[in-house]
């Protein structure tokens, strides 16, 4: 297909006229498909069936160190978990606390107690003109906290590396700015992983702010989809050696390793910031649903057990991005799209023409396949560009993934040619 870019007027309204009349065609097929969220699939959330078997009956209530996971107790979780966390993640196992279902509610927790208490200085509620500093296009749900809590979104600029260092070493200067949320392996859009300078840059980091934090939020930790996977470095250890140990507070879940609201989520840093943490949380609970760690414990004795784990997924979840991935190379030449091609994670980051994501959006949903909302990867949902869009194959089955991928490059071929010829 040559490139749209360098056609005259009366080609492109030829490939239009080719390029809507596939879409109608599409279109009267009334289907409905979700590419919207990150979600599992049925067939991923199946390979954990099996942990519902593995407390109570023959198997007993009690954990490794006798603890009767019925009752009370237990404010930091289980310790055959804290190990577990701690090999995945590289830390102590005192280091990480163990909570309930969702990494999410812990960092809008954190952010909640900051406001109110602050992380090592004066409640940041108490300040007037706060800042964050958010890598974009990145994680929907993470600018949705800072902004409820009445932050400025600040937008840095997301490399293929990871974010624009020179950017955060300046904006950093100002003591109003607090925090940045991180996506540091198989960024959410993007794909990407932080290089092995980037994480050194933000470990040596010197904030104005003396109690600015790095939300490390590590949630695709395990999620390769091939052998070769992308290798992060430990930021703890390399705060560590920056003299910044109390720098990041670290997150992950096994929400999508075993399942999405029924999973088991930490928080995790150095032994101040979980000290911290801890000490908050006695006012919050009288513990964790430990029947559910207990479970997780069972079906994930070692990391190794996860790793196994984790190639099942690997191998239900990678057809269905090749689908989506081969299909987007029948736009190759036409100059009008561009994507990424991760190693692992939840999502693929296409960039249309500028001015056409959200007719992309629109066109796609006028067809029965429903994107995430364009812009949603940027603080306010506000893309200047109005060029990416957030694919997520991993929940329709293999064969939806194919028919909505067909959909979504002839959505992108409609509205680009649209925009050139002005339509």
């Amino acid at each position: 297909m040559s490139n749209y870019l360098q056609m005259s007027k009366d080609e492109l309204n030829a490939q239009y006229k080719s390029a809507k009349t596939e879409y109608e065609q599409l279109r009267a097929l009334h289907l409905t498909l979700d590419m919207s969220r990150g979600k599992p699939g049925g067939d991923n959330m199946d390979l954990s069936e099996k942990m519902f078997d593995l407390v109570g009956n023959d198997t007993g209530f009690k954990n490794i160190d006798g603890i009767d996971c019925r009752n009370y107790g237990g404010l930091d979780g289980l310790r055959e978990l804290k190990n577990l966390f701690g090999e995945i993640l590289g830390l102590a196992p005192e280091q990480i606390i163990v909570g309930g279902n969702s990494s999410l509610n812990m960092m809008f927790d954190t952010i909640a107690q900051a406001m109110t208490h602050g992380l090592g200085g004066e409640a940041w509620g108490k300040q007037s003109g706060l800042k964050f500093l958010c890598p974009a296009p990145g994680y929907d749900r993470h600018f949705a906290i800072t902004e409820y809590f009445g932050f400025k979104l600040v937008p840095v600029k997301l490399n293929a590396d990871g974010p624009d260092m020179d950017e955060v070493e300046e904006l950093i200067k100002d003591e109003k700015v607090k925090g940045i949320w991180c996506v540091p392996k198989y960024a959410n859009p993007e794909g990407i992983t932080y290089s092995d300078e980037v994480v050194r840059r933000f470990a040596a980091l010197k904030p104005a702010a003396k109690d600015f934090k790095i939300f490390w939020d590590n949630a695709y930790c395990i999620h390769d989809l091939y052998d070769d996977g992308d290798n992060l470095l430990n930021i703890y250890d390399e705060c560590v050696k920056a003299g910044n140990p109390d720098l990041p507070i670290i997150f992950a879940s096994t929400s999508k390793i075993s399942f999405p609201g029924a999973g088991v989520a930490v928080a995790a840093g150095s032994p101040n910031n979980v000290a911290v943490l801890k000490s908050r949380m006695q006012f919050q609970t009288i513990g964790p649903d430990k029947l559910n760690q207990l479970r997780h414990a069972r079906m994930f004795s070692c990391a190794d057990d996860l790793y196994k784990h984790m190639k099942k997924h690997a191998d239900i979840i990678r057809p269905k991005f090749d689908s989506v991935l081969n299909e987007l190379e029948t736009l190759r030449d036409t100059g009008i799209a561009r994507w990424t091609n991760p190693k692992g994670g939840y999502f693929i980051s296409l960039y249309v023409l500028p001015g056409c994501a959200k007719r992309v959006e629109q066109l796609c949903a006028n067809a029965g396949l429903i994107l995430t909302p364009a812009g949603a990867a940027y603080p306010y949902g506000n893309d200047p560009d109005d060029s990416n869009l957030r694919i997520a194959p991993t929940y329709p089955s293999a064969e939806e993934i194919k028919t909505a991928a067909v959909i979504l490059c002839s959505a992108v071929k409609v509205a680009a040619l649209e925009k050139l010829l002005e339509h």
